[in-house]
């Protein structure tokens, strides 16, 4: 049975880890944590010390960035401010900022500085 938290971890994958970092520590205003982990650097999203429902950027041989596949949606609080700053940053939008029906909320995807398809949502 699959439990009410869906997502416990992601990774997305990057080329080069520093020029990574400094993206997404711009485009999300947050700042990553560098963690060495059994041969993949990480880098690690800030989390909920309640949930633990995060993920990393990681960088390992065996998987490359891509535009094709799943994708990771990242809450954040407006998407349309994330948008700005990730254009800033040298990330490119993909979709814009899209209103959901019912009001569930918003979403936008964009490309990173490594060539991963990301997604974004927020309530507004």
């Amino acid at each position: 049975m699959l439990n009410p938290i869906v997502t416990n971890w992601f990774e997305i994958p990057v080329r080069e880890m520093d020029r990574a970092i400094r993206f997404y520590d711009a485009a999300l205003g947050t700042a990553l944590k560098q963690e060495p982990f059994g041969g993949m650097e990480l880098a690690v999203f800030p989390y909920d010390g309640t949930h633990h429902v995060t993920g990393a950027l990681m960088k390992f041989e065996h998987c490359e960035p891509s535009v094709h596949g799943s994708t990771v949606y990242l809450s954040v609080a407006d998407v349309a401010e994330t948008l700005g700053r990730i254009e800033a940053a040298g990330g490119a939008v993909i979709v814009p900022r899209t209103v959901l029906p019912e009001g569930r909320g918003v979403f936008a995807q964009f490309k990173d500085s490594e060539g991963n398809r990301v997604g974004l949502w927020s309530l507004q």
